[in-house]
Order: C-alpha cells, then structure tokens, then sequence
C-alpha cells in the first residue's frame, strides 16, 4: 500500500508522529463547536473496509497536482475553512440548503472557494471501489495531506474515522472565517477559540506560502487604506508600486510566490503560481513585504513576530515540523465520529 511505501518520508514521519503522541488529549476548544477530542479517530480505520483508500487518494492526488498545479493550496484553502466552522465535517462540501435556506459554502468568505470538484472526483472513484463506506471528510482531509507532500510540503500522519454532517453553517462562516484585513488580536482570538495558540496559529497560516490571492482583497491597501485615502503606511513604497503594477483594475488575482531578493524591479513578485510549500512566506514578512494585511499583522505581535522569525532564519525545517503538527491536531478538530452525521454517497448532497 501507499501508506506503506514511503520509506523516504520514515524518519520524518517518526517525529511527526511523536510530536501528535504529545498533543493533549483534550485539545481547549469552543464549547459551541462539534465533538471535543476524537476518541474513535484511528490510524488505518479503513484497513479493514477499504483497503486501498490511501493508494486511491494518493494516485488521483498525483494526477489532479500534474494537471493543475494550484489544486494544494486550494485545497488546503478549502480544508481550512471547513475545519474552522464546526469541525472537519465536510460541512462546506454542502449545496443543500437548510431549513432556514441558507448554505455554508455561499458565505462571504467561502465564495471564492474552490476544489470542490477534486474531491468529488476522488469520491467517485472511491464509490466505485468502496462505495457507502468513506466519508467526505476523511478523503478531504487526506487529499489535503496529499496535496501538501506534492507541493514540496511535509507528511504527516492522518487519523480517519470522520463522519460527514447533515447541516452547514452558514452564519459561523460568515461570522468567524478570519477576514485578510483582520487585525492580529482578532486573528489570535478565533484560533484562540479552537485551541491554537499563537505560534499554532503562525505554521497554519504558513499554507499562504503557496496559491493565489484574489485582488480585491490586497487593493484596499494600495489607495484608501482604512477609508484614509492613502497607501497602507506599514508597506514599503516601493512595495506598494509594484502591487500596484501586479494588480491593476482589470487583473484578478496575484501570485502568493514572493522572490526572496531584495529588488528595485517587479521580480519581487512571480506571475507564476507558487507551487512550493517552503518558508519564503516569513521572510517576505520580516521584509514588510506581506500580501495580506492580516498576515503582516503577525509582525505586530511579540510572539507571534518571534515565531515568523524562527521559521524564516533556517532552511524550512522547523517551519515543516510545526506545520506538520499544526496540521495534524487541525485535521482532528471537531469531528463527528461513531453514530454522529453520516457518510454521504456524494459530497455535495445528504444522502435523504
């Protein structure tokens, strides 16, 4: 099997693995959301009914990533904020409305949302060989991961057993998806609330090493930053120019890959899509060169501005290691295990 197979990824997936033995065993998180800690989450679940789960995931992951290169970053874009709202329940795979008619997946934050059709794909042919048995969740969570090793990113061992819920949330999505203009004591404060501390919050926010951001949200700081009419004053002005010349008013969307030089030029942004989960992230941060508003707040905070730079003055390793981690107790919040929800038999729809 896949999961068998890795022997390059052993050692480091040995730490990993220790490093998730040493989480607690009751994670802080907020009371309203779904299950605490997930007792009946287990390393091969499937073993016994579905065998080849891993390999079918992996091989599909492996085919999706060589025809779209940007499939990672939007599914761990996607993962996140379905794990963010009441657990990873797949509950933004949703299109059912609910009785009220709303759906989480057409919240604000969740619109430009995409990979939806990754994972069905997936789903698809794992039906085909184990059809009623996985959940929507699980095979999101695992592409995820997969998605991650294929960017260049670290492995790390995955827990399954989620069961997938009947209902989305479109309220807590609307109301608790960090916004790309938040301050860092808002930020700190929802990560807060599902049990992350402030260094936890910086490795996930790490995931912005690699996709794209859509243009409407860095353009509020380039010309009328917080209703003032001018430039956001903590990006250089020569940073400022170039954003300017990367998104005009007819351009959409911007690499997240930032050129690790120091330049005059408009190198300092690739029109490539960034494809490599390493840690250029922190240090266009430590360069006052952050895409987002709330991701140059991390340099606002003492702790958090002391982890950005930890992750920034080596090669990448303890940035993979916590990331790793942080990924790993991320996959495990919330989630609906034993009776609780259901396994759909597609991802968009409740089985009744």
């Amino acid at each position: 099997m896949f999961s068998k197979n890795w022997a390059l990824m052993a050692v480091f997936s040995l730490l990993v693995i220790c490093l998730v033995a040493t989480m607690p065993a009751h994670a802080e998180v907020d009371p309203g959301s779904a299950s605490g800690f997930p007792f009946l989450l287990r390393y091969g679940y499937y073993d016994d009914k579905c065998e080849d789960l891993e390999d079918i995931v992996w091989s599909k992951m492996k085919t999706i990533v060589q025809l779209q290169h940007n499939a990672p970053a939007q599914l761990l874009r996607l993962m996140f904020h379905d794990c963010f709202i009441g657990g990873c329940d797949a509950s933004v795979l949703l299109a059912d409305r609910n009785e009220n008619g709303t759906v989480e997946r057409e919240a604000i934050p969740n619109r430009t949302l995409k990979g939806f059709n990754f994972i069905d794909t997936i789903k698809d042919e794992i039906e085909e060989e184990c059809p009623g048995v996985v959940s929507c969740s699980d095979i999101l969570v695992l592409a995820t991961r997969d998605g991650i090793v294929l960017a260049g990113g670290p492995y790390y061992p995955v827990l399954t057993g989620r069961r997938d819920s009947k209902e989305s949330f479109f309220d807590k999505a609307m109301a608790e998806i960090p916004r790309p203009n938040g301050n860092i004591s808002e930020t700190l404060r929802l990560f807060s609330l599902r049990g992350f501390d402030e260094r936890e919050t910086v490795a996930l926010l790490g995931a912005h090493n690699i996709g794209r951001i859509g243009c409407q949200f860095i353009r509020p700081r380039l010309s009328n930053f917080t209703g003032t009419g001018l430039p956001d004053p903590t990006i250089p002005p020569d940073f400022v120019e170039e954003l300017r010349r990367k998104c005009p008013d007819d351009n959409n969307t911007i690499s997240n890959m930032l050129n690790d030089e120091d330049t005059d030029t408009a190198r300092g942004l690739s029109v490539s899509i960034a494809t490599s989960l390493d840690n250029h992230y922190y240090k266009t941060l430590m360069r006052g060169r952050g895409l987002l508003f709330a991701d140059q707040q991390l340099m606002a905070n003492e702790k958090t501005a002391a982890a950005v730079t930890d992750y920034a003055i080596d090669d990448g390793v303890i940035f993979r290691t916590e990331f790793a981690h942080a990924m790993a107790k991320l996959s495990n919040f919330g989630v609906l295990t034993g009776s609780e929800g259901e396994v759909r038999h597609s991802c968009s729809h409740l089985n009744s």
